[in-house]
């Protein structure tokens, strides 16, 4: 039975037979590794935004506008008329139905490949070995101070 406690072994095997690591040269290219496709799942998750922010429908021309700074507390005065609901100006463009079933495809794949790396990086941790869960979680930290700042500019 496997250990269920935290340990600082030299030797775990992670993910899958082939990835035996034996000795403390390959626990840091494990680690390294470990660490690198953390980072990676952090600035994934801040692409998916970057992706969904871009694709986001225009507000509809339709909208009723909003009343700021009024004094009257009347019903009929704060709900939409007929005249307000009538479009201003130019109606939008109809976005291109290919491009967003293009754009709604990458998102899966990038969602499909966020949860399956954000699963594996569990599994690693549930090796139960001290230095790749260190790895996991200083890769964390680096990948969202990195990732945090881009977030500003979506």
């Amino acid at each position: 039975m496997m250990s269920m406690t935290f340990g600082v072994s030299s030797s775990v095997t992670l993910l899958f037979d082939f990835w035996d690591v034996h000795g403390p040269a390959g626990m840091v290219l494990s680690v390294v590794v470990v660490f690198l496709l953390t980072v990676f799942f952090e600035l994934l998750k801040v692409w998916r935004v970057w992706l969904g922010n871009g694709s986001k429908l225009p507000q509809s021309p339709y909208a009723a506008p909003q009343s700021f700074g009024s004094d009257s507390n009347s019903v009929l005065e704060s709900s939409p008329s007929e005249s307000s609901l009538t479009p201003i100006g130019s109606p939008l463009p109809t976005p291109n139905t290919r491009n967003s079933w293009l754009l709604h495809g990458i998102q899966a794949v990038l969602h499909m490949l966020q949860v399956s790396l954000g699963y594996m990086l569990m599994l690693c941790v549930m090796s139960y070995n001290t230095w790749i869960f260190l790895g996991v979680i200083v890769g964390s930290a680096l990948g969202y101070f990195i990732s945090f700042p881009l977030l500003s500019h979506i």
